[in-house]
């Protein structure tokens, strides 16, 4: 796990969770932005993922070390005595549904950026029988099948990651069976509500990985006194990559700056 100080005075912390296949150094625009906006930036790579991930490229994780991972994150960043907030990106943005949904963090504010709650893409037709197998096909192999260019809009970015080693869509039925079992489980109906912190959920109208009218329904279900809806025209997945991820950041900062001052604090 890595910490960015901020340039200046720091107004608060913000955690990072990505989202799966990718690793923390696809974030280094949006972390150089927060810290020049005077934000500490603290992320690290999923389990399974970024450099651990070189030599086996097969996605076969535990998703308890995922919400361990993501616990872990805010616990280092609430050292700092500062708010914190989180961003979570795709399957990062779910696993901090389910942390909030857990009270096991305690934040300033949220923002879920294209969260994992329907997928267009599935590792194969098969994948749904696939997953109600015997344990025995846990360690079956699949491809999911999301593309760099399902990811993001802006071409030069693409072509940086194309060669990318580290970027592998492999999974196994396990890992597969649990990642639905997660999506089904932060929109079923439950007795723990979500703690009424502000929240900002934002999707891009272009994203062919995620069903965007989920997210958007799931939001107006909850129990939220302070709550954004933003879907970005021009954009696909991942929002911080896309053609409007300047105006994206400028959303972003505008929310925790408007959250900061609801808690007493004075914003420049």
């Amino acid at each position: 796990m890595w910490k960015w100080e901020a340039e200046g005075t720091p107004k608060a912390v913000v955690a990072i969770i990505h989202s799966a296949y990718e690793y923390h150094y696809w974030y280094m625009w949006l972390i150089d932005q927060l810290r020049a906006q005077g934000y500490e930036v603290v992320m690290g790579d999923l389990p399974g993922h970024g450099d651990s991930r070189r030599r086996e490229r097969v996605h076969n994780e535990r998703f308890t070390q995922y919400e361990t991972f993501v616990q872990q994150t805010i616990q280092v960043a609430a050292k700092e005595q500062l708010p914190v907030f989180v961003i979570g990106q795709g399957l990062g943005a779910t696993l901090v549904i389910q942390a909030l949904r857990n009270q096991h963090v305690e934040v300033a504010g949220v923002a879920l950026l294209s969260p994992w709650l329907q997928l267009h893409n599935t590792p194969s037709k098969l994948s749904g029988a696939l997953a109600t197998m015997s344990k025995i096909a846990g360690n079956m192999k699949l491809t999911h099948g999301i593309s760099l260019r399902d990811v993001t809009t802006q071409p030069q970015l693409f072509e940086d990651f194309e060669n990318e080693s580290i970027y592998s869509t492999k999974i196994t039925v396990s890992w597969y069976r649990e990642l639905q079992l997660l999506m089904k489980d932060v929109q079923a109906p439950s007795t723990t509500q979500l703690p009424n912190k502000p929240m900002l959920l934002m999707t891009g109208a272009l994203d062919r990985i995620t069903d965007t009218a989920v997210p958007r329904r799931w939001l107006m279900q909850q129990s939220l006194s302070e709550f954004q809806y933003k879907e970005w025209p021009n954009s696909s997945h991942n929002l911080h990559m896309s053609v409007e991820r300047e105006e994206v950041l400028h959303y972003i900062l505008d929310f925790f700056a408007n959250v900061l001052r609801a808690l007493g604090y004075i914003v420049e």
